[in-house]
């Protein structure tokens, strides 16, 4: 499957010291994005779209993005319509709230809440390959994906969100969990695009169009 953006955008990826930031942007790289990634809310205000990376636990990554000013900066852009794009804790980030490690307010960008899996017998964190199946087939964000598709998982947490219609894509684990939202222009998955293979470069690709198709300031 090719996944490779025709023509320019520029994307950057948000920098608050957590995540594979690196493994990301060498997979928008690889499908002809120009990405950066920085702290800098000049530069991150002038890109087309933002991605927002993320391992780790909750509490101390919102405690990074406020000392960085950062979590008003993507509260902004949203507001603005820029494409933003959450992966793994990056996407947790932007609900209300989570339960882990006692409890901590999120972006509240996303109505609802991140809580531990419902895994019963099996281990945590969930690890690996598992089956999404999207909600909305006609989201760009998913287009020419198949309707149930395999994307790589690494998390003990998922979000729950308050609004059905918020509902991208749902796995399951010893229970059903949510592994991708879809809200005005933030859009969130559970899983690594980065790490899984084809169908995770054309999510990142699909991301790249919706950047250039809300008319984002492009690379030259």
């Amino acid at each position: 499957m090719t996944a490779l953006v025709e023509g320019p955008v520029d994307i950057a990826i948000v920098d608050y010291g957590m995540g594979n930031r690196r493994s990301v942007e060498k997979a928008l790289e690889h499908v002809g994005v120009r990405a950066s990634i920085s702290s800098d809310h000049a530069r991150l205000r002038a890109a087309a779209g933002l991605i927002v990376p993320g391992v780790g636990a909750f509490p101390r990554a919102m405690d990074n993005l406020r000392e960085l000013g950062l979590d008003e900066l993507l509260r902004e852009r949203v507001r603005s319509g820029t494409p933003v794009l959450g992966i793994c804790l990056g996407m947790q980030l932007a609900f209300d709230s989570s339960t882990e490690l006692g409890g901590a307010p999120g972006l509240g960008i996303v109505p609802g809440e991140v809580r531990a899996l419902k895994a019963g017998e099996l281990k945590l964190p969930h690890i690996g390959w598992n089956e999404v199946r999207f909600a909305k087939p006609r989201s760009p964000l998913v287009e020419d994906l198949p309707r149930t598709c395999a994307f790589y998982h690494v998390h003990s947490y998922a979000p729950v969100p308050a609004v059905q219609e918020d509902v991208l894509g749902v796995a399951e684990y010893g229970a059903p969990f949510v592994s991708a939202v879809e809200r005005g222009s933030f859009s969130g998955v559970q899983f690594h695009p980065e790490k899984s293979s084809a169908a995770g470069l054309r999510l990142l690709a699909n991301f790249a169009r919706v950047c250039i198709a809300a008319g984002a300031p492009v690379a030259g």
